[in-house]
């Protein structure tokens, strides 16, 4: 990797701990990513509300099926902000083995690890595999990418997939599109899909029902919450342009460590929390990177993402669970739009 991408990315993460941020007024303002979100889109239209502790005995039922997002897991990373992110990793596969009905898969939108080293690679690999789920989709993120460009990260979890790791699948009549825009990261941190990869994108949603659900899932947002920060993708309006005629498609992001949502026409996007460390709200810090929060706040900034499908009403419900209560209280749905 050229030492400009490495530069970009350790000045993105440097450790925020001596900042001056107000970390108290912070979490009043995250209090709503703590509890988490609900949401259920029906005909387009999104209603979200927040997610309460824990899993009631019904949850997911009812749906034809259910996964679990997981994201930024940051194996490897050991500063203040998360001394042991394999921990609350853990933590996470816990909580999803928990759950009253079993999901049918796994998808991880990228940052497996922070340093793209085997040993972080085994070390996911390994808590991965006490998971309920078995099956595992993933995309990269910016860190899987770090040492040899995602030479590793391919042979271990890009087998059968095309260019730098993009490829679809259909499952019980929706159809999922995993987007890498990590592999060619623009001016500022901002993602990148790419020529080849946009083509092959337009030829895999070619002769598809409009009728079809679609949900796509990268590691960094497609959509532009906050350039100053690297925070969307560049050439996201060219890739949207090809889902306009679906009536149904849901984008899965991580990345930004917390949980945002913004609903425009038919397309509804959502970034999940990370398993590892949270990050400063869009502005509210001199740059992005990990952020220390008090210890026995940790996992409730921290979480996963269940989602169930119900095909018969065409809607897709997004529950996203801290792993550990905040002890704070949710005003409104939680829902931000960057107004971008």
């Amino acid at each position: 990797m050229p030492n400009k991408k490495q530069d970009l990315i350790d000045e993105q993460l440097q450790d925020l701990n001596n900042d001056g941020v107000d970390r108290r007024g912070f979490l009043k303002c995250m209090a709503w990513a703590g509890t988490g979100l609900v949401w259920t889109m029906s005909g387009g239209i999104p209603v979200s509300r927040a997610f309460a502790k824990g899993y009631g005995k019904d949850a997911g039922k009812g749906g034809d099926f259910s996964f679990v997002q997981i994201s930024d897991s940051h194996i490897g990373f050991n500063k203040p902000a998360n001394p042991d992110v394999t921990a609350t990793l853990q933590t996470a596969i816990n909580k999803i083995n928990a759950m009253p009905h079993k999901p049918d898969f796994i998808i991880h939108t990228g940052d497996l690890s922070q340093l793209s080293k085997p040993s972080e690679f085994d070390t996911l690999d390994q808590a991965l595999k006490g998971a309920s789920a078995k099956q595992i989709y993933f995309v990269p993120g910016e860190h899987d990418m770090l040492s040899d460009n995602g030479e590793q990260y391919l042979q271990r979890y890009g087998k059968g997939t095309k260019g730098t790791g993009w490829y679809s699948f259909d499952h019980k009549g929706v159809h999922f599109v995993g987007l890498v825009n990590v592999a060619n990261l623009k001016a500022g941190g901002m993602g990148s899909l790419g020529h080849e990869q946009l083509e092959w994108f337009e030829a895999d949603l070619k002769g598809r029902s409009a009728s079809t659900p679609i949900v796509l899932f990268a590691h960094i947002p497609l959509w532009t919450i906050y350039p100053e920060w690297g925070w969307g993708t560049d050439d996201s309006e060219q890739a949207l342009s090809y889902v306009k005629r679906f009536g149904s498609v849901t984008v899965l992001n991580g990345h930004i460590h917390q949980v945002m949502q913004k609903v425009e026409g038919k397309v509804t996007f959502h970034t999940a929390m990370s398993t590892a460390f949270p990050q400063p709200a869009p502005g509210k810090a001199p740059s992005a990177g990990p952020m220390k929060v008090p210890a026995d706040q940790l996992q409730g900034v921290l979480g996963i993402t269940d989602v169930n499908y119900v095909v018969s009403g065409r809607s897709l419900a997004v529950v996203d669970s801290p792993l550990a209560d905040s002890g704070s209280s949710a005003t409104g749905n939680g829902a931000a739009s960057s107004g971008s």
